[in-house]
């Protein structure tokens, strides 16, 4: 059978044609943000979060840098997701003036190299404008059954009217990747429905508004297996303390 892609001529021995091989284009591209950090305005003692993604290919790596350095201190965290290519630069406890300042999101590859930057302003408790966000009822600690629905409650308050977002195990919670599984209610809670063990994890509501940003109390959320059904899956055994077998008359 002939090869439609590769013609071997005999004659000479040894020697050969190729015929019909195309190059092979692979596109590469320097990356380009998808989210990008916008500038927070934090109240003393509180937190903050600047959140960072890119896309590109190769993947890109998402770093953060203050005054032109990698970021290192006990109260500065960063935690990536999207394998690398995304990353939360968390600040808590905020403390002025020393964490105010301009922080940049670097995402490379091996195609280039961009930046963007984003400021952090932080406000004394006692010095907070009068619509200032707060946290009028934060999520509670919750433990729900797989499969059954979990709801972690916020309410915030200030004027303008704060936009609530939440936050699990300090990474941004998207409810449109999760298929309608989880959504956020107009009431600000957060709504899982058909539980996993993967939504256990550390919740937190944040709200936001043109004055700041303030963040709930974290809370847990625990999922915990279904008791088997039917008969005898509720029995319960007596302890030898209190089972009438055992005790002794005097």
């Amino acid at each position: 059978m002939k090869n439609s892609q590769t013609h071997f001529n005999s004659k000479p021995p040894g020697l050969f044609v190729l015929v019909g091989i195309m190059p092979v284009t692979v596109l590469m591209s320097q990356p380009t943000f998808t989210k990008s950090p916008v500038d927070m305005i934090g109240v003393s003692g509180g937190v903050v979060s600047f959140v960072c993604q890119a896309t590109g290919d190769p993947k890109p790596r998402v770093t953060w840098n203050k005054k032109g350095k990698r970021v290192n201190s006990q109260r500065i965290e960063t935690i990536e997701f999207d394998e690398g290519a995304g990353a939360v630069l968390r600040i808590q406890p905020l403390r002025a003036p020393r964490d105010e300042n301009i922080y940049e999101c670097v995402a490379e590859n091996i195609e280039g190299e961009v930046s963007v930057q984003a400021k952090l302003t932080i406000i004394r408790e006692d010095l907070l404008p009068p619509g200032f966000p707060n946290i009028d009822m934060g999520p509670q600690l919750k433990v729900v059954e797989r499969t059954r629905t979990a709801n972690m409650l916020c309410a915030a308050s200030g004027n303008p009217d704060p936009e609530i977002t939440w936050f699990k195990d300090f990474l941004p919670i998207d409810p449109n990747t999760s298929n309608g599984r989880i959504k956020q209610l107009r009431s600000g809670a957060l709504q899982i429905e058909n539980t996993e063990e993967t939504d256990q994890g550390k919740y937190e509501c944040v709200a936001s508004n043109v004055e700041g940003v303030r963040y709930s109390s974290p809370a847990n959320l625990y999922v915990r297996g279904r008791e088997p059904a039917g008969p005898g899956a509720h029995r319960r055994t007596q302890s030898p303390q209190t089972s009438p077998w055992l005790r002794l008359s005097v």
